[in-house]
């Protein structure tokens, strides 16, 4: 935990086509802290106008990258993705060469990996754009189902709301639990959510549009049944091993693991439903009973299907 009586100073780094949301987030948990912990400054390359994603919003930034020399965090909140200046890169490896501590939100961590700060390192970011930051930075390892990520000096989080999330976690590094609750209430949000953002990731209802296609749409109606992969492989009129090495090629994954994949995404939209219980979403989803899907369900979305009702069900 880092503790000092000293103001702790936070830049918040606006890159052009900021998003508003991430940058308001940083700036509401540290810009109105209240007790003098911290000291906040939005900056901008060289101050004046910066446009956001959303249409119609423009901000007016008054500090530059100077902000960043005395700087003790730096805050890259998302961006529209695109090599970010030179000069921003530039001057976040320099604080981070001083010992600044960089953390990013959302899209902000391809900024991060543009500068090198990610390399050999684990990070996240929204969901859509783990891919992307996987394929364009190979030396670092993207985790998509993190909210968001410690790895001392630099952090990373998710998209849009899991930026609040390590906000809080921040403060609560820097001054303690206590306060980090005592800030969390006064923003009128819980201090942890249940779980990564591998819950949020929408169902992929395409499947592949190759020689899998019999065999995913098959299983796919027929989830309440017990399937093995010799069951699969007859459907798609292939050996168990040549099923095995296409799904490792078209879908990164075996064919057992995109099974149980699709049994607690099916799992997840009948939860959705207040009105089905636990064991008849087990039963229907081939689950077979309710300690086995809460098993599965811990292990791939780290809650449980009760508290993933209650977060998706009004």
């Amino acid at each position: 935990m880092r503790k000092s009586s000293a103001t702790h100073r936070v830049a918040v780094l606006a890159l052009p086509r900021v998003v508003a949301f991430d940058l308001t987030i940083a700036t509401q948990v540290f810009g109105h802290e209240g007790h003098g912990r911290y000291a906040m400054t939005v900056c901008a390359l060289d101050g004046g106008s910066v446009t956001t994603t959303t249409a119609g919003l423009e901000l007016t930034v008054a500090a530059t990258l100077d902000a960043l020399d005395d700087a003790d965090t730096v805050i890259v909140p998302g961006f529209r993705r695109g090599p970010a200046p030179a000069r921003a890169l530039e001057a976040l490896r320099l604080a981070h060469r001083r010992g600044a501590r960089i953390a990013s939100i959302c899209t902000g961590a391809f900024a991060l990996a543009q500068a090198g700060l990610l390399d050999g390192r684990r990070a996240t970011t929204h969901w859509a754009h783990a891919d992307a930051l996987a394929h364009e930075h190979p030396l670092v390892s993207v985790d998509a189902g993190a909210l968001y990520i410690d790895e001392g000096e630099v952090l990373t989080s998710a998209g849009l709301a899991a930026g609040l999330d390590m906000c809080l976690y921040l403060v609560g590094r820097d001054h303690g639990q206590a306060v980090a609750i005592q800030r969390a209430r006064h923003m009128v949000t819980p201090l942890h959510r249940a779980g990564g953002q591998a819950q949020f990731i929408p169902v992929d209802v395409t499947g592949p549009d190759d020689e899998l296609a019999a065999v995913t749409a098959w299983a796919s109606g027929n989830l309440h049944r017990p399937i093995t992969v010799a069951d699969l492989a007859r459907q798609g009129v292939m050996s168990s091993r040549t099923l095995h090495r296409a799904f490792q090629s078209r879908l990164r994954m075996s064919p057992r693991a995109w099974l149980i994949q699709q049994r607690l995404r099916a799992a997840c939209t009948l939860l959705e439903d207040g009105a089905i219980t636990i064991d008849e979403i087990a039963r229907r989803t081939g689950l077979g009973t309710a300690t086995n899907l809460r098993a599965h369900f811990q292990r791939a979305f780290a809650t449980t299907p009760t508290a993933y009702r209650r977060a998706f069900t009004p």
